[in-house]
């Protein structure tokens, strides 16, 4: 395969379940829809940790997160040697381009610090509000230069109108790149902030949706009980009944953003077509980690391995190469996601690299249901609020073909789920005595990989002492 472009969109807290070709009738998402049918979804696929941070350092690292010393949101600077992947696929000769968040290291309160990074052409933007000093947020900028106030915006009727909104400009900027003579091929992360809270969609986007007509949250009133046994692992929401919590509603405006997304994304895959590169470039959607949406009720994210959370879209179409219209129900990790892009872009897969390369089932060579034996996910010291420490939780998860294992290593607390049985994780097995094999079982499984994957064992072995 030739080297192609690549056009790698990432949203911010997007859950799997959000894409109607891939069974939601609830949302409004004809182009991701068409993406599907012209590549190969992985149904189950997983983040490294279920917030910002340490998920995007472990895709850019190719590391588990806790490898790549980068577990929470807030940090100050990232491990000067760990090469990420955009500096490496820059090197072999590709344009590399960044669009919108990037969120390797803390942009709380300051503009993000560049590292080496290997982006040729940066046009970042973080959350989408008007404190950011003039010339350290792109879109900031912008919004100022059309003579638009962000912050009047958001909180008016209309909201932020979408022709001023991020997603578009971001759309616009990858346009922008697109549009460019390129005299190598090229490389594009775009990373806008939706659907990420606070859920304020366009006024006009949020008429698509009646509330009344949502399905609501995954939840029972046996959840209010169980989250009280976890009140004291760390999350970013209270636990409360999806009345409370406004729950169809926030459904509501969580579906008009990510139909605001896929018109925006159409107006991109025109711009392939208009300057003749969509043949030559693959196209990957994904996000970062999930939302709870009210599930157990639960809204937002934090230390917990719900599905909503923890499992994410992952599609690739690149309809001269790869598969279409495939669904793969193996299990895959967004680190795997890391090694294809390396792969794609005909690199060699460095050793310290954790992903496994995915091009082989996305040519054909060989099946997607059979991929990996498990995955995992982390939230080691994080807190995502405005907070100068961490919370002290460590959490892991580990789930195989069929149960779901997630330890609260601080408090002693765990969850046990059979996904094949109970999908959506209301009968929690850790203290069923019928189950404790197979949480022995997993909890040793898990220890294991924790130890063997993400151990650090220090710098190269010269002699034998």
């Amino acid at each position: 395969m030739n080297r192609p472009n690549i056009l790698w969109y990432c949203t911010d807290q997007q859950r799997f379940d959000t894409i109607g070709a891939l069974g939601n009738p609830h949302v409004q998402t004809p182009t991701l829809d068409q993406l599907v049918r012209d590549g190969v979804s992985f149904t189950r696929a997983y983040c490294q940790s279920p917030i910002c941070t340490p998920s995007r350092a472990s895709i850019m690292t190719g590391q588990y997160s806790s490898r790549a010393r980068n577990t929470r949101n807030g940090n100050d600077t990232f491990p000067a040697d760990i090469p990420l992947i955009s500096k490496r696929i820059a090197d072999s000769g590709y344009t590399c381009g960044l669009i919108g968040k990037f969120h390797l290291v803390s942009a709380g309160m300051r503009p993000e610090p560049r590292m080496d990074d290997g982006f040729e052409y940066w046009a970042h933007s973080h959350a989408p509000r008007d404190d950011w000093p003039h010339g350290t947020h792109a879109y900031a900028d912008w919004v100022r230069e059309q003579g638009q106030d962000l912050d009047a915006m958001r909180k008016s009727p209309e909201r932020v109108r979408p022709e001023f909104h991020q997603t578009k400009w971001a759309s616009d900027c990858a346009i922008e790149f697109i549009s460019r003579e390129h005299d190598a091929p090229w490389l594009l992360n775009l990373n806008v902030y939706d659907p990420h809270p606070p859920f304020i969609p366009p006024a006009e986007y949020e008429s698509r949706f009646n509330a009344d007509e949502m399905p609501g949250p995954h939840f029972r009133e046996s959840d209010l009980k169980h989250q009280k046994t976890l009140e004291d692992v760390d999350f970013q929401d209270v636990v409360a009944t999806p009345e409370k919590h406004q729950a169809k509603s926030a459904q509501a405006k969580y579906y008009a953003m990510i139909a605001q997304i896929d018109d925006q994304f159409a107006r991109i895959l025109d711009a392939l077509d208009r300057t003749g590169q969509r043949d030559n470039t693959v196209i990957i959607f994904t996000s970062d980690h999930g939302e709870m949406l009210g599930d157990h009720g639960l809204m937002f994210k934090g230390c917990r391995f719900y599905e909503g959370l923890v499992r994410v879209p992952l599609i690739f179409s690149f309809p001269k190469a790869f598969q279409t219209d495939k669904r793969c129900n193996g299990i895959v990790e967004l680190l795997d996601l890391s090694a294809t892009l390396l792969a794609i872009a005909g690199l060699e897969i460095p050793d310290e690299h954790q992903g496994q390369n995915l091009l082989p089932i996305l040519t054909g060579e060989s099946e997607g249901d059979t991929i990996r034996p498990f995955a995992r996910c982390e939230y080691f010291d994080s807190i995502d609020s405005h907070f100068t420490g961490g919370s002290g939780v460590f959490g892991t998860m580990y789930r195989d073909d069929r149960y779901k294992l997630s330890v609260y290593h601080t408090y002693n607390l765990g969850e046990l789920y059979d996904l094949a049985e109970d999908p959506w994780e209301f009968n929690d097995l850790w203290n069923d005595p019928a189950y404790a094999e197979v949480k022995n079982r997993l909890i040793s499984e898990s220890f294991n990989a924790h130890v063997n994957l993400t151990t650090n064992v220090g710098s190269k072995r010269i002699a034998p002492m």
